[in-house]
C-alpha cells in the first residue's frame, strides 16, 4: 500500500505546478503544463506570505508548506562523577558537571506517530469555486492516492500510542517493523523517514516517558566506588589476622639490649631476630606470632623485653569469578574482605546473585555472603577476610519476586529456597499507612505456563505464610479513598479538609462561625453532596448559612451525615468546577422513570447556570443557588418554562408565570416547587440600559463627558453644557459616532482582503505575460495597499451644527444621542494663509467684504 501511494506521488508531482497555475485561471503554453517555469516559481516566492496564502486560500489548496512537528525533545539527568569519589582501583575521578542526555527507548517505551504526505501541496480541490477561475477535476489516479494516503494515515493514527516490543520494535499499522531500541526520539525519526518501505511519507516520533521502572534491588550499591570501601593502612590490624611472607613486624627491644628493628617475613615465613636467628612466623595470627617473638626476646635476651607491632602489610592475589562486572585476578591489601574484592572488579552484574556470594578456598567452600544482610540490617558478619589464592564466586541471580504498590520500598528482590509473602515484606521495608493489605494481588506464572493471578491477605495468618515462586509479581494497591465516619469542608473557607463525624452532628458544627469563611463568601447558598444507602445514590441539598447561625439547631441547620462534603462557593467565579461533576454524576443515575434531577436559572441573577434539584426545591431555592438578582433584574415577574413527558410518548413545554415579587417578600403560596429539567428566566427591567456617555471638547462653556438619558438629543445635550462660547466655530465642528467607525472599519477591512487577492492574481499573470506594464501596476498595487492597511476608520458624519440647535424637538436634524458619540467644536480662525506661486507666502487678517485678489 505504501509503495503504492509512492507511485502515484511521483507520477503526480511533474503537474503539481500546473495544476495550480490552472486554478488560478493563467493560461499555460502546452510545454508549460507539465513542470514550472523558474520565473512561475520565482513569482510565487517573491510574494509576502499572507498573499501567498490568501492566493491559495482561494484556490482552496491550504497551506503553501505540509509541515510536521518536530518530536519535543525528552531529556533525563544523568549521574556524573562528583569531587571526592575514587574509582575501582582507588584513582581519584575528576569532577563533571552534572549533564541532561537524550534517553534512548527501549523495549517497552511508549511512542506518539504521526504521519504525513511528501509535497507541498494535497490533491484537494476547492471548498468553494472563484469567480473567473479555472477549476481542473482531479485525476482518478489523484483521488485514488488521496484514498490510499488517507487510510493509512488513520490507521497510524488510531493505533496511538504504540509500545514497543521485547525485541525493541515498532510494528506500524501495514505490518511493518521497525527496530528502534537504542535510538532516541530524533535518531528513530530519521530511521523511519529513511526506510525506503515508507517512502513518500514523513513520520514524527514523540517520546513520551514513563514512571521509572522498578530496578532489581541492591545493584546500585555498585554505581560509584565510595571511598569508606578503600582498604586502609592505617586502621588495627585484627588480632586473628594470618602473619604471611610480605608483611612487616615491627619489633622494639626495652631493656639493656634496646633497639628498634623493622623485620621482613620472607619467602621461606620466617624473621630474622636480632642476635637471635631465625624465627618461623608463617601462618600464625597476629596475637600467635606477638606472643612467640615477646617470649622468645625475653627468654633468651636477659635483661630485655619486647614490643610487637605489625608495619606495613603484604599484598595478597585473589581472584573474582562468575557474574562480576570486570571478572578475573586481582592483587588487594592483606586486609582486604569480601567487599572489597567486589568493588574492585565493578561489583555484581543484573543477572548475579546478591544473596549466595562464595569465598572458595583449596576449593572448598569457606563463607556465604549475602549482601541483603549488610543493605538491610548493616550485617557485616559475613564478610570474611580473604588470603591469598582466595576465589569469590558470583553464581547466577536465583529467584526474583516483584513488591510494587504501596510497599516502602518497591523493587525486585532475590529470595531464596521457601521464603514467604512475609520474608519479600520484610525485604520491602513493609506496607504503607495507605496499603489495602487484604487486597493484595499475585501475578504468577503457573505450572501450565499461563499466567494466572490470586488474592493474598497480608494483614496476617496464612496469606504471609504463602510460599513466593520466581517471577511473581505482588502488587499491594492503596485503600479506596472514601469518607468513612467523616464529613468533609471544601471551597471558599479558611480550613477545609476532612473532620471527624458524631451523630447528631449539624452544619453549624462542623463551620464554628462565620470567621471560619473567607471574604465574599456565599452565605446563602452552600451545597452538600450526600452518599445514601448501600448502593451509594448520590443525592444534593443545600443550606442557607446565614440562617443556620441565626437559629442553631433549627430546620435550617442541616443535620449532616457520614460522608457528607459541604462546599461553600464565592461570589466572585464561577461555580462550575463543582456543580458540573455532581450533575454528571445525578445524570448517569437517570433513566427512562428516574429523569434527570437537575434545574436551570438565567437572565438577570449574579451566578447563572445549572444546578441540582433538591427535593423539595423551590424557585426562592433556586434563587439562592444563582446568587440572588442582580441589579438590571425585574422584581414583577419571572417565567418558568416545565418540560413535561406527555403519556411518555413525546415531551411538552409548559410555561407558568411566577410572582417574583411576591417570593420575594416570602409568600408561601407563590413559591413554586420546580420539577426535573425546570428553566427558570430573570427577566430584564425594561429600558435597562448600561450608562452611555458623550463627550464635549472646544468651545463650549463646559466641556466633558455627560451621561445620556434615553432619547435625548445633540442640542439638548449643548444645552445643557451651557451652548458655545463666543469664539465657537460652527461651520467647522465635527461630529463623530461609534457605530459608525466600526462600519467604516469593517469595509476597509474587506476592501484590503479584495485589493490583496487582486494583486496575488496580478502577480502571477504578470509572471505569465513577462508585460512591462503589468510591473508598474503592480508596483502601485502595493503602495496603494500599503497606504490602505495604514488607514483608521474616524466615524465622521457630517452636521450643521447651526440647523440642529436651531431645530424643534422632532426635526429631523434633532439629532438623538448615543453612547461614544463626540463633538468638537474649534474656536473661530481670524487669519486667511496664501501659499504657492506667490512672491510672500504668509497669513493675513480675515476682513469682511476682501477677495481673492485683495
Amino acid at each position: 500500500m505504501v509503495r503504492k501511494v509512492l507511485m502515484y506521488r511521483q507520477r503526480l508531482a511533474a503537474g503539481l505546478w500546473a495544476t495550480l497555475i490552472a486554478f488560478a485561471g493563467v493560461a499555460l503554453p502546452a510545454a508549460a503544463q507539465q513542470a514550472p517555469t523558474q520565473a512561475q516559481i520565482n513569482a510565487f516566492k517573491s510574494l509576502p506570505p499572507e498573499q501567498q496564502q490568501e492566493l491559495l486560500k482561494q484556490l482552496g489548496v491550504g497551506s503553501a508548506v505540509a509541515t510536521t512537528p518536530a518530536p519535543a525533545a525528552v531529556t533525563a539527568p544523568t549521574l556524573q562523577p562528583k569531587e571526592g569519589m575514587v574509582d575501582a582501583n582507588g584513582q581519584a575521578l575528576p569532577a563533571a558537571p552534572l549533564v541532561e542526555v537524550e534517553p534512548r527507548l527501549r523495549a517497552g517505551d511508549t511512542l506518539i506517530l504521526d504521519v504525513a504526505e511528501i509535497g507541498a501541496f494535497p490533491f484537494t480541490t476547492p471548498a468553494q469555486p472563484v469567480p473567473n477561475t479555472k477549476i481542473l477535476p482531479l485525476t482518478p489516479e489523484q483521488i485514488e492516492a488521496n484514498r490510499v494516503f488517507t487510510e493509512f494515515q488513520t490507521s497510524v493514527r488510531s493505533g496511538n500510542p504504540y509500545r514497543l516490543d521485547r525485541a525493541g520494535r515498532l510494528v506500524l499499522a501495514n505490518q511493518v517493523t521497525a527496530t528502534l531500541a537504542g535510538l532516541t526520539a530524533e535518531e528513530a525519526q530519521e530511521r523511519l523517514n529513511a526506510d525506503p518501505r515508507l517512502a513518500g511519507m514523513t513520520f514524527s516520533v514523540k517520546y513520551l516517558p514513563v514512571e521509572p521502572e522498578l530496578k532489581p534491588f541492591g545493584y546500585d550499591l555498585f554505581t560509584m566506588v565510595p571511598t569508606t570501601f578503600a582498604p586502609a593502612s592505617d586502621i588495627p590490624v585484627p588480632s586473628n589476622y594470618v602473619i604471611g611472607p610480605g608483611d612487616t613486624i615491627e619489633l622494639q627491644l626495652i631493656g639493656d639490649s634496646a633497639g628498634y628493628y623493622p623485620l621482613v617475613v620472607g619467602r621461606d615465613g620466617v624473621v630474622n631476630l636480632p642476635e637471635l636467628g631465625p624465627l618461623a612466623v608463617a601462618g600464625l595470627s597476629y596475637d600467635a606470632a606477638k606472643e612467640k617473638i615477646e617470649q622468645q626476646v625475653s627468654g633468651q635476651m636477659i635483661g630485655t623485653r619486647a614490643n610487637v607491632s605489625i608495619g606495613a602489610l603484604r599484598s595478597i592475589q585473589v581472584f573474582v569469578m562468575g557474574e562480576a562486572e570486570r571478572p578475573g585476578s586481582y592483587t588487594v591489601s592483606g586486609l582486604s574482605s569480601m567487599t572489597n574484592a567486589l568493588f574492585a572488579s565493578g561489583g555484581v552484574r543484573e543477572i548475579g546473585s546478591l544473596r549466595t556470594i562464595r569465598l572458595m578456598r583449596g576449593g572448598k567452600l569457606v563463607r556465604q555472603l549475602d549482601l541483603y544482610d549488610m543493605l538491610l540490617r548493616g550485617d557485616t558478619s559475613g564478610d570474611a577476610r580473604l588470603l591469598p589464592g582466595d576465589v569469590i564466586f558470583i553464581p547466577p541471580v536465583g529467584a526474583t519476586v516483584t513488591a510494587t504498590g504501596e510497599v516502602r520500598r518497591p523493587a525486585i528482590y532475590e529470595l531464596k529456597d521457601g521464603d514467604t509473602a512475609a520474608e519479600l515484606l520484610r525485604l520491602a521495608g513493609g506496607l504503607t499507612p495507605e496499603a489495602d493489605a487484604r487486597t493484595a494481588r499475585v501475578e504468577r506464572v503457573a505450572d501450565q505456563r499461563e499466567h494466572m493471578a490470586m488474592t493474598l491477605d497480608l494483614s496476617g495468618g496464612p496469606g504471609l505464610d504463602t510460599r513466593m515462586q520466581s517471577g511473581d509479581v505482588v502488587q499491594v494497591d492503596a485503600i479506596r479513598d472514601r469518607l468513612e465516619g467523616a464529613v468533609a469542608l471544601m471551597g471558599h473557607v479558611h480550613r477545609s479538609g476532612r473532620v471527624q463525624y458524631r451523630p447528631g452532628m449539624r452544619l453549624t458544627d462542623l463551620i464554628g462561625s462565620m470567621d471560619e469563611l473567607q471574604p465574599l463568601a456565599d452565605t446563602h447558598y452552600v451545597l452538600i453532596r450526600r452518599e445514601s444507602g448501600p448502593t451509594r445514590i448520590v443525592s444534593a441539598l443545600s443550606a442557607n448559612l446565614e440562617a443556620a447561625f441565626t437559629a442553631p439547631g433549627s430546620d435550617a441547620d442541616v443535620m449532616l451525615q457520614s460522608r457528607d462534603t459541604v462546599y461553600v462557593f464565592d461570589l466572585a467565579t464561577s461555580r462550575g468546577r463543582v456543580i458540573d461533576p455532581m450533575l454528571a454524576e445525578l445524570d448517569r443515575q437517570s433513566g427512562a422513570n428516574v429523569p434527570q434531577q437537575l434545574v436551570t436559572i438565567s437572565g438577570r441573577v449574579k451566578v447563572p447556570g445549572n444546578y441540582p434539584l433538591e427535593p423539595g426545591m423551590t424557585v426562592s431555592d433556586l434563587l439562592r443557588a444563582g446568587g440572588g438578582l442582580d441589579q438590571a433584574a425585574f422584581t414583577g415577574q419571572a417565567e418558568l418554562t416545565r418540560h413535561l413527558t406527555g403519556g411518555g410518548s413525546r415531551r411538552e413545554s409548559q410555561l407558568l408565570t411566577v410572582n417574583l415579587g411576591a417570593v420575594l417578600a416570602g409568600d408561601a403560596a407563590a413559591d413554586v416547587q420546580l420539577q426535573a429539567f425546570d428553566q427558570l428566566v430573570i427577566q430584564e427591567m425594561p429600558e435597562w440600559e448600561e450608562q452611555e456617555t458623550i463627550t464635549l471638547v472646544g468651545e463650549v462653556r463646559f466641556p466633558g463627558q455627560y451621561p445620556i438619558r434615553r432619547g435625548e438629543t445633540l442640542r439638548e445635550i449643548v444645552k445643557r453644557a451651557g451652548g458655545l462660547t463666543d469664539l465657537a466655530f460652527q461651520a467647522g465642528a465635527v461630529f463623530t459616532r461609534e457605530d459608525l467607525k466600526l462600519r467604516e472599519q469593517r469595509q476597509l477591512d474587506l476592501l484590503t482582503e479584495r485589493l490583496q487577492r487582486d494583486l496575488a492574481s496580478l502577480s502571477l499573470q504578470q509572471a505569465q505575460s513577462g508585460e512591462a506594464g503589468a510591473a508598474q501596476a503592480m508596483s502601485a498595487g502595493q503602495q496603494l495597499l500599503s497606504e490602505l492597511k495604514s488607514t483608521q476608520a474616524v466615524g465622521r458624519l457630517v452636521i450643521n451644527l447651526d440647523e440642529v440647535l436651531k431645530s424643534q424637538p422632532g426635526a429631523p436634524t434633532d439629532i438623538i444621542a448615543r453612547g461614544g458619540d463626540a463633538l468638537y467644536i474649534p474656536r473661530l480662525a481670524q487669519e486667511v494663509t496664501v501659499l504657492g506661486e506667490v512672491q510672500n507666502s504668509t497669513s493675513h487678517l480675515y476682513r469682511e467684504g476682501f477677495t481673492r485678489d485683495d
